[in-house]
């Protein structure tokens, strides 16, 4: 079952509402399309129904999906600021560019954005047993990416929507505070764009499989051909990591060990 609602002069309370209603009263609807969509925020927030897609043409508010556990948002446009805050599971496809703070403490689940990412994405993503929060760029993002990141992982292709090599990483301070998860970017880094507590690790064969599912995935989001697909995959990646699992424990706690 599909329900179209139109979001035209809907206030943000307003336009919630109207869908857990429509949650509410149609159990078995699989598929909401908001149109007209023009900052209202909070959109999916804490939304559980797993085999839920809402489709969203327009550009949302900020916390979209917010505390989400399974539905997938498709964005035809770009977001505001934290898409993901707090995802649980689920999936956020963005059809052009994130704002600030994208990715915002995921605990779970994937992002994917086909361009740009605003300053301090991925900041304090983190993960716990079988929970695992993915975070996939397709241009590049702003500073302190990866911002005090606890888990999980971030991949940033460094392409434009045509498919071309952006000749740039952008961004400094990548990893300020990083004690876990890795961040993966396509082309080289210079170790003066790194935060404190960031590291740039070998990049293996290993790291290669392991980031190539969610290349793979990426692309079928977005259309794009087998050949950049391929290209992605085989590029070489700077490794970001954490120096130490507890980088700043002397300045508060004597080293006992």
């Amino acid at each position: 079952m599909e329900v179209v609602l139109d979001a035209k002069d809907l206030e943000y309370r307003e336009l919630n509402e109207k869908i857990h209603e429509i949650l509410n009263e149609n159990p078995n609807v699989k598929k909401i399309i908001l149109k007209n969509v023009l900052g209202q925020r909070f959109i999916g927030n804490g939304i559980q129904k797993k085999d839920l897609v809402i489709e969203i043409y327009g550009v949302p508010g900020g916390d979209l999906g917010m505390f989400m556990n399974g539905p997938i948002i498709i964005v035809h446009g770009n977001t505001d600021h934290a898409p993901g805050n707090t995802m649980d599971d689920g999936k956020i496809v963005v059809h052009g560019s994130g704002g600030d703070v994208t990715g915002h403490s995921m605990r779970g689940g994937k992002v994917f954005v086909r361009d740009d990412v605003g300053y301090r994405s991925g900041i304090h993503m983190k993960e716990y047993k079988d929970k695992f929060p993915v975070l996939v760029i397709g241009g590049t993002a702003k500073d302190f990416l990866g911002e005090y990141m606890a888990g999980g992982v971030i991949v940033v292709l460094n392409i434009d929507n045509e498919g071309n090599d952006l000749g740039k990483i952008g961004g400094k301070m990548i990893g300020t505070g990083i004690h876990g998860g890795s961040i993966y970017i396509r082309g080289k880094v210079d170790e003066s764009q790194l935060g404190v507590a960031a590291d740039i690790k070998e990049f293996t064969e290993e790291d290669r499989k392991r980031i190539t599912p969610y290349i793979e995935e990426f692309c079928k989001e977005f259309g794009l051909s087998d050949e950049l697909k391929n290209k992605l995959i085989n590029s070489e990646y700077t490794k970001i990591a954490p120096i130490s699992k507890r980088p700043f424990g002397k300045l508060y706690t004597p080293d006992l060990r």
